[in-house]
């Protein structure tokens, strides 16, 4: 029989000579929350609705493993035979993520629905598997962002990192500095329309996320990206340092370069700085870093710290220290972008997010935080275009990244200096300056995060036979029809064999 469409990829899948398990008249048992999230996918998959049990032929339940014999976190243990189906997960993430791999493996035979009899063991091998939403370059609504949290963890990502705030609005409410939301987020790139969250929309947020198993990152982007706070307060914002390239920037978008307290909608980055060593600098950091902290139930709270290009390096080495101690003495992890990997002395416990090129320079210190999320720019950056024509996304990261250049690159080995051990995990941000709405999310997302969601689940390559470029786009394929059901807006790219009903 052929490999099932199952992405990722799992540690262990066996198939089975046999009959295949029937779904008409399937009746679901067991956790709640689970059995629910069954039922969404299977009516939108197939149009059946199982009806709930007692005592059902899919049987759902949490693993009550003993401490002589613990399972791996999310995992869980899938099996198919002719009358039974059964998903145990070592606790609810597994669960769900072993409901989400049985949707992906109904498949029609003669005209009906069915599983192919197999059996699954299947545990993560990074514990961070990430993706990035850019809501400040162009903001979008709490539905659009729940709807791209459904998206990702169906393809097993547990996190996924806001970046709040930029050069061109800042999106999130925070009640100790209401001139925020009230005075720079009402623009967006190009001059569209901007918006922010209340904590009411970020607490929805949070919540579904949740529901999910993923876990929110909020960042507030410091020293550089910070014009918008400069509308709100003036009096920590630096003037806008105005390069050759900057104004090159601006002149090929045929935008206005960045002028102190005007909105500013281009695509420049670079030019902005806070006031570093300013006693109101300071206030504003631990007021905005402690709120968001009290705000936020997971451990990480993201800094930013790329591109502050307009800040002095002792400055910038000052800020970092002084705001991974904020978030650090409320209680949270510091994430930055690998730049602040830089500073001396290291500040401890930060974990440094690469975002240079499979191929690093020489230069980079990203080894020398305390663990690494790799994000390598040319593999794993959504809003690269697919291939040069495409209408959507940019060119910068060594042209444009096709779906298999997304799926060949191996984490282990990547940067110098940094062992297995020390990768805390992967993720795939998507910058917004030319994505305008939830189908543009899709087009660029679909089915690129797939490749990186692989690479963050499954084996490596080494030690799994299925881990291969011509397997994955083969099951990739499989998971059109699904994918359309859904109602995702994917890019039908001719690198993949997409198959219909």
């Amino acid at each position: 029989m052929p490999t099932p469409t199952v992405v990722p990829f799992p540690a262990a899948l066996r198939t089975r000579e046999g009959t295949p398990f029937p779904l008409a008249g399937a009746t679901v048992a067991g956790d709640a929350g689970a059995a629910a999230e069954l039922s969404r996918l299977v009516r939108a998959r197939t149009g059946i609705e199982p009806a709930r049990a007692a005592s059902g032929s899919i049987r759902l339940r949490v693993a009550a493993d003993g401490p002589d014999d613990p399972a791996a976190p999310e995992s869980y243990v899938l099996t198919v035979e002719e009358a039974s189906v059964t998903v145990t997960g070592a606790d609810a993430a597994g669960l769900f993520y072993g409901v989400q791999t049985l949707a992906q493996l109904l498949r029609q035979q003669e005209g009906a629905w069915v599983l192919p009899p197999v059996e699954i063991e299947d545990a993560p091998r990074f514990a961070y598997r990430g993706v990035m939403l850019d809501v400040a370059r162009h903001f979008f609504g709490v539905q659009a962002v729940m709807s791209f949290i459904d998206r990702a963890a169906s393809l097993k990502c547990n996190h996924l990192h806001l970046h709040l705030t930029d050069d061109q609005g800042w999106r999130l409410q925070l009640r100790s500095r209401p001139e925020l939301t009230a005075r720079a987020a009402g623009t967006a790139v190009g001059g569209d329309d901007g918006g922010f969250y209340t904590q009411e929309d970020y607490a929805r947020i949070l919540a579904h996320a949740a529901s999910r198993h993923v876990t929110i990152v909020p960042e507030i982007d410091i020293p550089g990206h910070t014009h918008a706070v400069g509308l709100a307060y003036p009096d920590i914002a630096a003037d806008p340092v105005l390069t050759d390239e900057v104004r090159a920037d601006a002149e090929a978008a045929g935008a206005a370069v960045p002028v102190a307290g005007q909105p500013y909608t281009g695509i420049a980055v670079g030019f902005s700085s806070l006031r570093i060593g300013d006693a109101r600098t300071d206030a504003f950091l631990a007021d905005v870093f402690g709120e968001l902290a009290a705000l936020t139930p997971g451990p990480y709270l993201h800094l930013g710290g790329d591109e502050a290009l307009g800040t002095d390096r002792a400055d910038y080495a000052a800020v970092i220290a002084r705001t991974v101690g904020i978030i650090a003495a409320a209680g949270k992890t510091a994430i930055a972008w690998h730049e602040a990997a830089a500073v001396e002395p290291l500040p401890a416990g930060l974990v440094a997010q690469y975002w240079g090129f499979v191929t690093p320079s020489p230069s980079t210190t990203a080894a020398r935080a305390s663990s690494v999320i790799l994000s390598p720019s040319d593999a794993a950056y959504l809003d690269m275009k697919p291939d040069a024509d495409f209408p959507l996304g940019l060119m910068w990261a060594d042209g444009p990244t096709s779906v298999q250049r997304a799926y060949e690159w191996e984490p282990a080995g990547l940067l110098p200096g940094v062992e297995p051990g020390d990768i805390l995990g992967v993720e795939a941000p998507l910058w917004t300056e030319t994505v305008r709405t939830p189908a543009d999310i899709d087009a660029l997302v679909f089915p690129r995060l797939a490749a990186v969601a692989e690479i963050g689940w499954s084996p490596a390559p080494s030690a799994s036979a299925a881990r291969t470029w011509e397997s994955f786009r083969a099951r990739v394929g499989g998971l059109g029809p699904l994918w359309s059901a859904l109602g995702i807006a994917f890019t039908a790219s001719p690198e993949i064999p997409w198959q219909s009903e």
